[in-house]
Order: C-alpha cells, then sequence, then structure tokens
C-alpha cells in the first residue's frame, strides 16, 4: 500500500546534519595502543555513549579508536562538508571516515542530496586519501598490512527539528513516495512495492524520536541519535569486512582447487612446493577464521533491547545473515580441503617410511650373504 498523496506542504528541516560514512580495509589487523601511540593529531577512545539509558549496557571491545582530522570541505548538492572528519580505527583492520554536512531546508532538498551522494566520486576519493595518510601514519602498528580495493559507504539523515510541531507517522503518510525516495537514493518516481519496502524497517524508542533503517541510507528523526548513528556506522563496517572476507576465502577457495589439481610425482607431500602450498592453505584459513570471529564479537548490545533492535534491522538491511552463511560454507569447504589433503600428506610420509623400513629389513637380510667368507 503506497503513501498517500500530500495534501500539505512537508515542513521544513531547521536543524539537522548529514553524516556521510566510509568503510575501508588496510590490513589484518591493527595495534589500537601501538597506534595511540604512534599518531599525534587529536584522538579519543570511542565507547557508545547512551544517554537515556545506562552506558554500561554497551560494549565495543576493544573500543575503536576515533581522531579528529582537518580536511577540506566538500560541496554537494548546495550543502558541504565539516572542515574536520572522523576517522575510526578498528582493531580488525578496518577504518570508518564520517563527514558530517549541517542540514537545512525541505525534503526536496535532502531527496536531491541523497541522489547527488549515491557513489559520489570526490567524497570517495577524499575519504580513501584520508584513508592511505592515517594508514602511512600507523603503518608499524598493523599487522599485514594490504589496502583492499573494497568500500562501502553509507549515509545518515539526522533531523533535529523542524519549523513546527510534526508527527513522524503522519509525515510518513503524507510525504512516503518522497521519504522513500532519499532512502533509495532514487531521483525518479519508484513503485509502490518499493515505496513499501524502504518504509518497511522503522522503529522509535521515545515519542519524539523514530529511524527508517533501508540499505542505502537512514532517516534519524529526534533530538538524539549519537547511540543509533555509531550503531548504523558499525554495521556498515562489519558489511565491508564479511565483503572482503568472502572475496578473501574466494582467492583461497581456487588456491585450494589449483593445489589439488597439480601433479603429483615422485615424493609427493614430502618434498617440493607441495607441502608449503597446503600449509599455506592452513594459514588462509586460520586468518580468515580469526578476522570472522573478531569483527562478528565486536559489538556487544548487552541490555539494550533499544540498540539491539536497530542493530537486528540494520543487518537485516545489510544481509549480513547470509553473508555470515556464505562465509562459513566457505571456511567449512577450506577446512574440509585441508583436512583431506594434511591426511594424505600423512599417509603418503607413513608409505615412505614403511619402504624404508621395509628396504633397511631387506638390507640387514641380505648384507651377512654379501660379506666374504
Amino acid at each position: 500500500m503506497t503513501a498517500a498523496a500530500p495534501t500539505t506542504p512537508a515542513p521544513a528541516i531547521t536543524r539537522g546534519r548529514c553524516h556521510v560514512l566510509y568503510a575501508f580495509d588496510i590490513g589484518l589487523g591493527i595495534d589500537l595502543n601501538h597506534a595511540d601511540r604512534v599518531i599525534l593529531t587529536a584522538k579519543q577512545r570511542e565507547t557508545i555513549k547512551d544517554k537515556r539509558r545506562a552506558p554500561e549496557t554497551v560494549i565495543s571491545q576493544p573500543a575503536p579508536l576515533r581522531m579528529t582530522r582537518s580536511a577540506e570541505p566538500v560541496h554537494v548538492s548546495g550543502f558541504a562538508t565539516d572542515a574536520q572528519v572522523d576517522v575510526v580505527l578498528y582493531d580488525f583492520g578496518a577504518v570508518a571516515v564520517r563527514y558530517v554536512m549541517p542540514l537545512t531546508g525541505s525534503l526536496a532538498d535532502i531527496e536531491r542530496l541523497s541522489g547527488d551522494l549515491y557513489d559520489n566520486e570526490i567524497l570517495a576519493r577524499s575519504a580513501r586519501r584520508i584513508v592511505e595518510e592515517v594508514a602511512r601514519a600507523i603503518a608499524p602498528a598493523v599487522r599485514r598490512p594490504g589496502f583492499a580495493d573494497l568500500v562501502e559507504d553509507y549515509v545518515v539523515f539526522h533531523i533535529e527539528s523542524f519549523d513546527r510541531p510534526s508527527d513522524f507517522n503522519a509525515l510518513v503518510a503524507a510525504h512516503g513516495d518522497q521519504i522513500a525516495r532519499i532512502l533509495r537514493s532514487a531521483q525518479v518516481p519508484i513503485s509502490e512495492q518499493e515505496v513499501a519496502d524502504a518504509l518497511a524497517c522503522r522503529i522509535s524508542y521515545a515519542a519524539d524520536d523514530a529511524a527508517l533503517i533501508d540499505w542505502a541510507a537512514t532517516l534519524l528523526v529526534g533530538p538524539d541519535a549519537d547511540d543509533v548513528r555509531t550503531v548504523l556506522e558499525f554495521a556498515n563496517v562489519e558489511l565491508l569486512e564479511l565483503r572482503f572476507l568472502d572475496s578473501q576465502l574466494d582467492a583461497a577457495l581456487e588456491q585450494s582447487y589449483r593445489v589439488l589439481s597439480q601433479r603429483r610425482g615422485p615424493g609427493w607431500g614430502l618434498f617440493g612446493s607441495f607441502a608449503a602450498e597446503v600449509r599455506r592453505i592452513g594459514r588462509l584459513q586460520v586468518d580468515n577464521a580469526v578476522l570472522f570471529e573478531g569483527v562478528n564479537n565486536a559489538l556487544k548490545l548487552v541490555g539494550d533491547q533499544y540498540l539491539a533492535r536497530v542493530y537486528r534491522l540494520a543487518s537485516q538491511r545489510f544481509h549480513l545473515a547470509e553473508w555470515d552463511a556464505a562465509i562459513l560454507r566457505k571456511i567449512e569447504t577450506i577446512d574440509s580441503i585441508y583436512s583431506k589433503e594434511s591426511d594424505r600428506q600423512i599417509n603418503v610420509r607413513m608409505e615412505i617410511l614403511e619402504w624404508i623400513i621395509v628396504v633397511l629389513i631387506a638390507a640387514e637380510l641380505v648384507i651377512p650373504f654379501l660379506r666374504p667368507r
């Protein structure tokens, strides 16, 4: 069922912020304590603050390292980013960059901004340049550095106040199609089914706040939404890491098949490069499994049902469960291949040792007859 046609103009936004999030992977892991010592810019350890509920209910371990860096403002659709950006380092090798734009104007202005932010090359290049500078600065703290080509971007529109009192449900009912286009970064009219799907993941904690979570953007309404935004930021980083893991596992599977197809000559499993290749597959398996566990266990929402629901909706929109299932299947496949090849190596070595024993016994029996009388 599509939203009703608007009968009154939508209220204007008098105060708000647009958060443009980018996530990158720069290595297998980051020693945050070491990075803390080598970074000279302003920084602080980030914890998710919960002003409405007990802060002890939200745990992020180890706490990411947040720093602020200067950046040239980027202009998009008449809006401009602040002269500073937030950079967050995660111990599992991810780096998040957050640009902030002050928001004022009409929903039509936000709709144009959303369309221009989608796959915005200028902001993406700026974010990558900042991350490259940070990666060089903290190079001694990065384990097995390597800048991945993958990047995940996400937009959070946070409307703090309108020019007149507005009920969010009434706003969605009257202007749902326009809000859906903002969430989908669509610059053309979209179907009723698309509108209904874009507006499906709605959640509220208090009477004066609400969140509409979609796969490309989220619309937050209310005076305070830092905790929700931080959870969405982490979900975006998690999506990047799962995509990166998936690509790594694809490469590991391809290497495994290549190793399996190698010609096995004499001494297979004991000499040559085959044994080294099998060990390398084992290391890839361990590295990917450790990274998978690190990403999935980084954020704990203990006792905070609202933020847990926010994270669950974001996970649903990002299809994190499907990514998890695919990654686990590939890890199990590599584990099976590694186990079978390791068993074959052991069997070959045992056969070689058995032949050596047979030769030694035969030699022991024959040598006395070969001695001169």
